[in-house]
């Protein structure tokens, strides 16, 4: 019995030892497994570099050229023809005043117009006559076949004729400039569009009362538009009238524009100590009015540390490069960057100058691999 408990421990030793010889085997195994290697990869060494230095100033899209179309008369709003949205061209009908006051006016004008060319018929021919008899007793003065006396009363009608004449007739020009004025305040009642752009706000509704200068319509020409900044007086200096700025509109994502400072308000704004500065854009479809814009002015150089574009790994709403260590081995590390600079991005922090990074990871997961430079 003593045999078998001494046999069975043997064996178990035995197992034991087996046992403890894999596991080293596999350990030893493991740690001496050779990385991944991949080849063909593109490195640069990072270097701080010379950048741009620029100021930037925050601003709101407006039209170039904007109208709020307001009631030149009082009325009811008796037909409206637009809505916002919709497109209009220039002298097109947006709504119609009742015009029954003003029409009135138009047809008390021209009767007054029309007594006073009656006025001027009668006034012509009292002329004429005076005119005739004054020219009679002026020969017949030279034959002294009338009195002096005689002669000024004839002269002294003539004269009273023909300041008569000229009263009615300045009359009748009074009576065409009130036709014209009736018939200009009645043209009001037809509210048409000023230039060629679209209704963005309607203020219009069938039967309301038109108050003369309530506005009725907003029109803005969406073909121009302009960034207008408001500029501090830091980075006044370095805003200049007719140069060339990028600017970038957060709806449009990270596309930049080729903005032109047009116009450089002179005078602050008191409250904010800030000057105006407005932008003209390029033509471009998706610009509306309102959206939020930023504009870049350059204010010199400065040095920086920047990657190419394409050395940024997206990992959720991090980003991050792949460095190689001096075994060659690539590890990801976030970083933290800036602005985007013809194709390069400023590192502000996590990334030291001097180090390796791969230029172009695409999709490859590199982390924890061995990096063959091509």
């Amino acid at each position: 019995m003593r045999n078998v408990f001494r046999n069975l421990a043997a064996v178990l030793s035995l197992a034991l030892l087996f046992l403890e010889g894999a596991a080293c085997s596999r350990e030893h195994s493991t740690t001496n497994a050779a990385p991944e290697t991949v080849r063909g990869i593109d490195t640069l060494v990072v270097q701080r570099a010379t950048i741009p230095s620029y100021y930037e100033a925050m601003g709101t899209v407006r039209p170039v050229q904007s109208a709020q179309v307001a009631a030149q008369v009082m009325g009811t709003l008796v037909r409206v023809n637009v809505r916002e949205g919709d497109r209009v061209s220039k002298g097109q009908l947006l709504a119609v005043i009742d015009d029954s006051q003003t029409r009135s006016s138009v047809d008390r004008a021209i009767a007054g117009q029309n007594s006073a060319q009656q006025e001027i018929s009668a006034a012509d021919a009292d002329f004429v006559l005076a005119e005739s008899t004054l020219n009679r007793y002026q020969e017949l003065f030279v034959k002294k076949s009338v009195s002096p006396h005689e002669f000024d009363e004839v002269k002294s009608r003539y004269e009273a004729a023909k300041a008569r004449r000229e009263m009615v007739r300045a009359g009748r020009a009074a009576a065409d400039a009130a036709v014209a004025q009736a018939r200009s305040i009645q043209s009001f009642t037809q509210v048409r569009a000023p230039f060629t752009g679209m209704v963005t706000a309607k203020f219009a509704e069938l039967g309301n009362l038109a108050v003369t200068g309530t506005p009725l319509f907003v029109i803005e020409d969406m073909s121009n538009f302009r960034l207008e900044t408001t500029v501090d007086e830091s980075g006044l200096a370095s805003v200049h009238l007719g140069e060339n700025v990028p600017v970038t509109l957060d709806s449009l994502g990270a596309a930049q524009l080729n903005g032109k400072v047009v116009q450089i308000l002179p005078s602050a704004d008191t409250a904010s100590r800030t000057f105006l500065v407005k932008i003209e854009l390029p033509k471009n479809p998706s610009i509306r009015s309102g959206l939020f814009g930023r504009a870049r002015f350059r204010r010199g150089t400065r040095e920086a540390l920047s990657v190419p574009e394409t050395a940024l790994v997206q990992r959720g709403t991090m980003q991050g490069v792949y460095v190689l260590g001096s075994d060659q081995i690539a590890s990801l590390r976030y970083v933290t960057i800036g602005r985007p600079e013809e194709k390069s991005v400023e590192v502000l922090s996590g990334l030291n100058s001097g180090e390796r990074i791969v230029t172009m990871p695409a999709s490859h997961e590199l982390n924890g691999r061995k990096i063959e430079v091509r």
